[in-house]
């Protein structure tokens, strides 16, 4: 229990570093379904973070993902 303590510890503090950067994120859907886009973290919260997903040139769209997501490899976050 400790040691998940540690890495999400670990993991708040890199998104946190990483705040206001480009980003690629990978988000596992399940079935095999993978959605890849870039993205900006904008808001770091206590228990979540918010990104600014860009789906096309024109449009962008703000999506909420936890820090246990991240630790379960549910999203994978890649500095641009």
């Amino acid at each position: 229990m400790k040691r998940n303590i540690i890495a999400l510890d670990d993991i708040k503090k890199r998104i946190l570093e990483l705040k206001g950067n480009t980003i690629n994120m990978e988000i596992n859907k399940g079935r095999n379904k993978i959605d890849t886009f870039k993205a900006i973290i904008i808001s770091v919260y206590p228990s979540v973070f918010t990104v600014e997903a860009f789906v096309s040139q024109r449009q962008s769209r703000s999506q909420t993902f936890s820090y246990f997501d991240v630790l379960c490899g549910d999203v994978k976050i890649t500095p641009v």
